[in-house]
């Protein structure tokens, strides 16, 4: 408990300035926190919702039906929305007349890529400002330190005899600054590089499917034009 209440003795004891930076990194690390647990939430429904979905797809229900069953749904969203946005978009160029089935293919692939394009931004909320948490708060942190450092020795310019009873609390209070700073830093960092695996992995079943969902249509539409 004395160590507690003397490093809060420190932090009341410090400069105006280095108070300020540690206000800086604790709000850093509050707001980091609760992004990460926001995140994490997010993209666990994500991976769900698209094993659920792949299931549905893959089982072999009629696409007309599924697409009426998804587009139905209050918020669409994750590999949901890349569904709609192709199969409506292959529904539109169909009733065009469009002879051409490569050309109503790749219709259907422009639609489902700015989907998908939409969604990886959705997924990416919030990582780059852990990223820029994770990249300043050491320096943010030093600068505090750095600071204090200097006025405990711009103080003992002004006495006969320095002791260590004399620069140490200065030291130890500029000291917390760095240390608030690597307590910001190192979670933000973690989960930045987790979430952006996450993410990677996301995107690349969503290609995945975008590019399997393009060739059944364009298999369909060909099969479509020969009968």
């Amino acid at each position: 408990m004395s160590a507690e209440f003397s490093i809060f003795e420190l932090v009341l004891e410090a400069s105006l300035l280095v108070k300020f930076v540690m206000l800086v990194l604790l709000g850093f690390s509050v707001t980091c926190w609760a992004m990460i647990f926001q995140r994490r939430k997010a993209l666990n429904v994500a991976k769900k919702q698209l094993n659920d979905f792949e299931d549905k797809f893959w089982s072999g229900a009629d696409l007309s039906k599924l697409y009426s069953e998804t587009s139905a749904k209050n918020q669409i969203q994750g590999i949901e929305s890349l569904f709609v946005a192709g199969f409506k978009e292959f529904a539109r160029l169909r009733k065009s007349h469009i002879d051409n089935p490569q050309t109503i293919v790749d219709g259907t692939h422009r639609a489902m890529r700015v989907a998908l394009s939409r969604e990886v931004d959705d997924l990416e909320v919030h990582l780059p400002f852990m990223a820029t948490v994770g990249s300043i708060s050491p320096y943010i942190g030093l600068f505090g330190t750095v600071w204090g450092i200097m006025n405990s020795f711009i103080g003992l310019g002004s006495v006969q005899q320095a002791t260590l009873s004399m620069v140490a609390p200065g030291i130890a209070e500029a000291l917390i600054a760095t240390a608030m700073g690597l307590f910001a830093a190192i979670p933000a960092v973690m989960a930045f590089n987790r979430f952006s695996h996450k993410v990677e992995k996301l995107e690349n079943s969503y290609g995945n499917f975008m590019e399997e969902f393009a060739s059944i249509l364009q298999r369909q539409t060909a099969i479509e034009k020969q009968a």
